[in-house]
């Protein structure tokens, strides 16, 4: 099954080419950047992929303008800032085979030391073995005939993930392999470990209760 690894990306020059040279290495169908006008060097960095697509910001409409150009049966949506262990993309093709599975993630690993990590890493596992709600860092991916058929990525300024999610579990089961994903800590670092993640919490309890995503993406600050 050829996977297509579909990356947005906004002011990613940092990171961007290292998550491309380890994904080159797994041997994906292609690598798609769709850069949100960066005013870094992102374009640069993303040369070694083998599609750059220009689209306006945000992460929603940047992914589905990569997925509506990728050409393979199964679609990977990867953040810039996040880097995937060697062996991940056969664990994806392998969890999209088994019985009832319809999408999945993969195992988070914060790229930082400290217990309070460790259990950032676990909680993110157990969400979406009990919830079925996969966040945009654990590297969704699915069918892409799937993708199609549920339109896509809401277009939301915030919680795109979340939603699609949602309508995912409604379709089967989501699955967590065993490959890590390897999380930028930036985010932590620059909020703080406790209130960023109250803070996420608190935004996933309020959209729950039915208050928009557009208007819950005021109060969350962009990391770069």
């Amino acid at each position: 099954m050829p996977v297509s690894v579909i990356i947005p990306a906004l002011n990613e020059a940092v990171c961007l080419a290292q998550t491309i040279q380890l994904l080159r290495r797994q041997g994906p169908h292609e690598i798609i950047v769709v850069d949100g006008g960066s005013g870094d060097g992102t374009p640069a960095a993303a040369a070694e992929a083998d599609v750059l697509l220009q689209s306006p910001p945000g992460r929603a409409g940047q992914m589905n303008a990569g997925a509506a150009r990728a050409k393979g049966d199964v679609l990977l949506f990867l953040h810039a800032d996040c880097q995937l262990e060697d062996g991940a993309l056969r664990q994806a093709e392998a969890c999209l085979h088994r019985r009832g599975v319809v999408a999945g993630c993969f195992t988070m690993r914060v790229q930082a030391r400290g217990l309070l990590y460790r259990w950032i890493d676990f909680v993110a596992t157990v969400r979406v073995r009990l919830t079925g709600i996969i966040y945009g860092d654990q590297g969704l991916f699915l069918r892409r005939e799937l993708f199609e058929e549920l339109g896509s990525f809401p277009p939301v300024r915030l919680m795109e993930d979340v939603l699609f999610s949602m309508r995912l579990r409604r379709r089967g089961r989501l699955a967590v392999a065993p490959s890590r994903i390897l999380v930028s800590p930036r985010r932590w670092e620059r909020m703080g470990v406790m209130p960023q993640t109250g803070r996420n919490w608190l935004l996933l309890g309020l959209a729950a209760t039915g208050v928009s995503p557009d208007r819950l993406a005021g109060f969350y600050r962009p990391v770069r």
